[in-house]
């Protein structure tokens, strides 16, 4: 039984990173809306997390920031602000691209355990929709600013502004859409995922 179960929870690890890997490489990963680009990509990550908890979430986490950090050397696209960063500072472009997404998806299964445990499988859904566009974006302009906050690159961004004000017009409306996209996708999608009892030992 415990072999049946570990084989199932691999396979729905594989499935959610080959989602993920595709939604990173293929526009299904994003949402053009005039000049807003609304990234889906911690949806895998925030299902990965409620299906097979904290290890889970830090798995998908870890595929996520993977084909961020690739995307700063032009694999499977090309990020400009990645590209300058890693042209500072490799270490640091990979370990703020990378380590945010792990911890991310590794905070995320114990946020709907807690969830689930007081409110409900239904809500700690959603709520783990919610934070896992919102703690992505906390981490990575965390690392951002503690890592590259004194760079010249990153000065001539901030432009002697608070860094509060900077972050807020840095992430924007962009930001917002995504958190109520997470929400939704994941609060429905997730919810029903665990009404299948695909993975029962996580009740």
């Amino acid at each position: 039984m415990k072999t049946r179960f570990n084989t199932r929870q691999l396979t729905i690890l594989g499935l959610l990173t080959g989602i993920l890997l595709l939604m990173a490489y293929t526009p299904l990963g994003y949402l053009n809306i005039g000049i807003l680009a609304i990234s889906f990509n911690v949806i895998p990550v925030a299902l990965a997390a409620i299906t097979l908890g904290p290890a889970g979430g830090a798995a998908a986490g870890a595929v996520f920031g993977l084909t961020s950090f690739l995307q700063c050397i032009g694999v499977g696209g090309i990020s400009g602000m990645g590209a300058i960063l890693f042209g500072i500072n490799p270490v640091l472009a990979f370990i703020q691209r990378f380590v945010p997404r792990l911890l991310d998806g590794f905070l995320l299964g114990y946020i709907f355990r807690a969830i689930q445990k007081r409110k409900g499988a239904r809500l700690g859904c959603f709520v783990t929709g919610f934070f896992s566009a919102f703690l992505n974006t906390l981490f990575f302009m965390a690392a951002l600013i503690l890592l590259f906050g004194n760079t010249e690159y990153l000065q001539e961004m901030i432009g002697g502004r608070n860094i509060l004000l900077f972050v807020c017009s840095f992430v924007g409306i962009n930001a917002v859409c995504e958190m109520i996209a997470s929400t939704i996708i994941t609060g429905a999608v997730g919810y029903a995922l665990y009404r299948s009892r695909l993975f029962s030992s996580q009740r």
